[in-house]
């Protein structure tokens, strides 16, 4: 590798502070530099600062270093020439350079000396460039992930000498890439933070010079480089197509790949006997963890597929189909020495759209910074992906605006530059050949008519005890008034009033200032009438079943369709007059786009902007016009019992912030016709019974009519080894203030001994105060402190507790069941209340009132055996596997003083250990 830098010396600097906002009397505790020279860190410094301060006390547990620690040490004064010294004619580089370096020239002016004018790098761009596929950007989540060893994270000498290795190898990555990519990195790279382009021309103009040839594993697309999209090779099976009926064949076979467990045997046993039987439809199957129920089902199915037919396999999330695609599969193939092919379907928009990401990157205007750094991390990962799934990238948030642009709309592509490498369309035509798809439950509910799944498939619907409850998510929509109201205010804004509107461009076109007074007046009266469907729709407030105040000020009210659009009531008539005016505005200015995009030599230099800006809106206008139909739809259908209605009020007193969401209470027509599209169905989870009865899940499944069989498997390790549980006794009642204090006790006293924690909740709200009240507490300083609502998105929050040493999960709703820890070597779930719903939740309101309604036990039918599977599936977060060990422990009496406490005592694997809050302690440490 050249040594593109060698007149360069690179000055990395770490600071630790008192506080982030150095205008607040905050200041320096400890500086740390590490000098590279010719890609080596040729020498290191490290100064504690006395800051003539204390060091607050989350400072303290986040860096270790304590008041006593700098109390007898020189003050910034005596350290100040020695800093300019070192830094003198060097590149400054910093994690996060723009709080480093503005925090120490601040310190230098404060001191008397002039601001440091060095060259600055920040290596968060730089690896959130170079590598765009990891899954954080935090230092010491880097310096893990690309082995970089250094021995004190958040203290300043170790921090700087890891992120002078993590310089070193980023610089040494982006060598790597082909020329094409590193031009059009370097053009884009103006608007990074600092000097931070200047690594990227560096690199661009020194290989320029030596004309390097593309590699051959790359082919370039116009400036574009990606993977070469090359077929796999045919692979002959290794094995028998006969599925081995003996035991023995079986232990056989899975010698040397994995353990011979009975408990497996017998369940892909019953599998085949079910897929063999041509009078059977459907088996229900519960599997506990550790079963190795996705092998047993994969292996059972397998052995049917050599005659043309393949087998669809829906889960619940992305996570646990790339765990199927990633390890199952493949093991499945290596045991059976079967040449089958797997694929994963999903959206479209997973798939990125390379004419709509080239268009991004050439289109006129300056992104903002989040863009920019995105478009540079994807020019990257395509010289990396064989898939072009943006799933690879690993983001948590797919809110920035480029993703409406470059995510894949689903065509064919036909006769576009990038026709013949589209990731989507590769996608397709790989499902076509493939006998086994992977899918999603909502994917899967939309989709099942596709072709896709070719003729008389095979259908494993996984974690089935959440199959109908995603079905009915994946029905609910909206019409959002206010933000219908918001696209026409910002067309009337692109068209009429900005400095270079239509309007103020062609102050002298006669026919397009026709057209555009024409649209302005059907552009207020289409206003008019969203305020006029909102006020009957808060006209029937009094109505609600329910109503819910949230901590963000919005009112939901929940409605039966009955309460909501009485017979013969004026909404419907008026939502066809909406229906129609929004078509007028939709054709008017669709007009006009046509008439400025012939115009378009006359128009300012920033019209393509301008044009995109309006054809967006009127995408967004198609959008709320199919809304509207949808609504229409229902309101005239005979299914219209079926649906609940939620209002969100954002200002309950104002009638006009009305907005307007359907919820679908009954899928069971839905389910007959997924379930009529597929063969010999197998329903499997390891939580599908109620104590051994699977009357719930067959009602829930709608499967009465095609009787199912039902098989329950057993464990394949022995569950009294690897868990204990335990339940506290003398717990105050959970509503009581008392409960919440000596709740935030145990978690700041009880659990120190442990590393992953995960604590189960059932509110929100409850979430933040908990969350307040531990986050600075000194005993937790080791803990990452994770809380839903508040820490990001749920993905983002798993994601950091499987990356982190130590790390505290305060969690609800999903976090019960939703999500999969498999990685993250859970040892400790504490559940603080048992896990019913709120029936302040409108979807749970609706849901319940249509129970009442059919004279059925709400508590019985819906409320007990819901909690009862999610209080299995929170055990279950804990014990995965043969190689799990952990404790659950139950912090809520009614366990011992309710009736129903027995059914959830039931429901454990094993004895429940009576327990005082002066026992857990002990009992936490005894299994650390």
């Amino acid at each position: 590798m050249s040594d593109i830098f060698a007149k360069n010396t690179f000055a990395v600097v770490d600071l630790e502070t008192t506080g982030t906002q150095k205008e607040r009397d905050n200041h320096i505790i400890q500086f740390g530099c590490a000098i590279v020279k010719h890609m080596k860190v040729v020498k290191t410094y490290s100064f504690m600062i006395n800051p003539h301060r204390e060091i607050p006390l989350s400072v303290q547990n986040l860096t270790g270093i304590h008041d006593e620690d700098v109390k007898n040490a020189k003050d910034f004064s005596y350290y100040a020439p020695k800093i300019i010294d070192i830094l003198k004619d060097t590149v400054f580089v910093a994690h996060n350079v723009n709080f480093d370096l503005p925090f120490l020239n601040y310190e230098l002016v404060q001191h008397g000396y002039e601001a440091l004018t060095n060259r600055a790098i920040d290596t968060v761009e730089l690896a959130k460039i170079a590598f765009p596929t990891l899954p954080s950007y935090k230092l010491s989540d880097l310096t893990d992930r690309l082995d970089i060893k250094h021995l004190n994270p958040h203290k300043a000498d170790s921090d700087a000498y890891g992120t002078a290795i993590l310089l070193i190898d980023t610089i040494r990555q982006l060598e790597t890439l082909p020329q094409a990519t590193l031009n059009t990195l370097s053009s884009l790279s103006s608007s990074l933070v600092r000097d931070t382009s200047w690594i990227f021309s560096t690199i661009a103009d020194y290989y320029r010079q030596s004309k390097r040839p593309l590699s051959k594993e790359f082919m370039q697309v116009r400036n574009i480089i990606l993977q070469k999209q090359e077929d796999e090779s045919e692979v002959f099976s290794k094995g028998s197509s006969h599925f081995p009926q003996e035991n023995k064949k079986k232990k056989e076979m899975f010698k040397g790949h994995l353990h011979y467990r009975k408990a497996q045997v017998d369940l892909i046993n019953h599998l085949h006997n079910f897929i063999l039987d041509p009078n059977e439809k459907a088996m229900l199957v519960e599997a506990p963890n550790g079963t190795g129920k996705t092998f047993s089902y994969l292996f059972s199915y397998a052995y049917q597929l050599y005659s043309g037919r393949k087998l669809v396999v829906a889960t619940p999330t992305n996570v646990l189909q790339d765990q199927i695609l990633g390890h199952e599969i493949p093991q499945l193939l290596e045991v059976t020495g079967l040449d089958l092919k797997a694929e994963v379907v999903k959206s479209s928009s997973h798939y990125i759209d390379l004419d709509g990401f080239v268009q991004s990157l050439f289109n006129n205007g300056t992104p903002n910074k989040p863009t920019l750094v995105l478009q540079m991390q994807i020019l990257v990962w395509l010289t990396q992906t064989k898939t072009g799934d943006m799933d690879e990238l690993q983001l948590t948030n797919y809110n920035n605006q480029l993703f409406t642009q470059i995510s894949h709309p689903g065509d064919a592509r036909v006769g576009s530059r990038f026709s013949s490498v589209d990731f989507w369309n590769l996608a397709r035509k790989r499902q076509e050949e493939a006998d086994i798809l992977v899918t999603n439950h909502a994917y899967l509910a939309n989709h099942y008519m596709d072709t896709i799944w070719g003729q008389n498939p095979y259908l494993v619907i996984d974690e089935a005890h959440r199959f109908t409850d995603n079905v009915i998510s994946s029905r609910n929509d909206a019409l959002r008034f206010e933000s219908l109201w918001g696209v026409l205010s910002h067309l009337r804004n692109l068209l009429y009033y900005s400095n270079d509107s239509a309007q103020n461009q062609f102050t002298d076109d006669v026919e397009l200032n026709f057209l555009l007074k024409k649209l302005n007046t059907k552009i207020l009266e289409l206003i008019y009438k969203i305020n006029e469907l909102q006020k009957l729709l808060y006209s029937h407030k009094d109505n609600a079943i329910n109503d819910n105040l949230l901590p963000n000020g919005n009112l939901q009210l929940s409605f039966q369709s009955k309460e909501l659009f009485p017979k013969n009531g004026p909404f419907l008539a008026e939502l066809t007059k909406f229906e129609q005016l929004l078509e007028e505005v939709r054709q008017d200015t669709n007009q006009i786009l046509f008439k400025l995009y012939q115009e378009q030599d006359n128009l300012f230099s920033s019209s393509d902007d301008i044009l995109s800006e309006i054809a967006e809106q009127i995408d967004r206008l198609d959008y709320y016009a199919e809304k509207s139909y949808q609504l229409a739809d229902l309101i005239n259908g005979k299914e219209l019992e079926q649906e609940g209605f939620i209002l969100v009020v954002t200002n309950p007193e104002d009638p006009l912030s009305t907005n307007l969401h359907w919820i679908m209470l009954d899928v069971n027509d839905e389910l007959k016709q997924i379930y009529d599209r597929f063969d010999h169905i197998c329903f499997v989870s390891a939580t599908m019974t109620v104590n051994d009865n699977f009357e719930y899940a067959i009602n829930k499944l709608n499967l009465e009519k095609l009787h199912p069989i039902t098989y329950i498997g057993k464990s394949t390790f022995d569950f009294k080894r690897h868990l204990q549980v335990l339940a506290v006794k003398d717990m105050p009642s959970p509503d009581s203030d008392e409960y919440e204090k000596v709740f935030e006790k145990i978690i700041v006293s009880d659990i120190l001994t442990k590393d992953h924690i995960l604590i189960l909740m059932t509110n929100l709200d409850k979430i933040r105060d908990v969350f307040s009240a531990i986050v600075n507490d000194p005993k937790l300083k080791d803990f990452e402190i994770l809380a839903q609502g508040l820490s990001g998105s749920n993905q983002r929050i798993a994601k950091r507790f499987g990356i982190a040493k130590k790390a505290i999960i305060l969690g609800a709703d999903s976090f019960w069941e939703g999500i999969d820890f498999h990685k993250s070597g859970v040892d400790l779930v504490i559940a603080a209340k048992l896990p019913f719903e709120s029936p302040d939740q409108p979807e749970v309101r609706l849901r319940q009132k249509r129970i009442e309604d059919l004279n059925l036990s709400v508590f019985q039918n819906d409320s007990l055996p819901r909690a009862i599977i999610r209080f299995r599936q929170g055990i279950g977060r804990l014990i995965r596997g043969e190689h799990d060990y952990g404790q659950f422990v139950i912090l809520d009496s009614r366990l011992w003083s309710k009736n129903y406490g027995k059914d959830f005592i039931t429901a454990i694997p094993v004895k429940t250990e009576k327990i005082t809050m002066a026992d857990c302690k002990m009992k936490l440490d005894t299994m650390s």
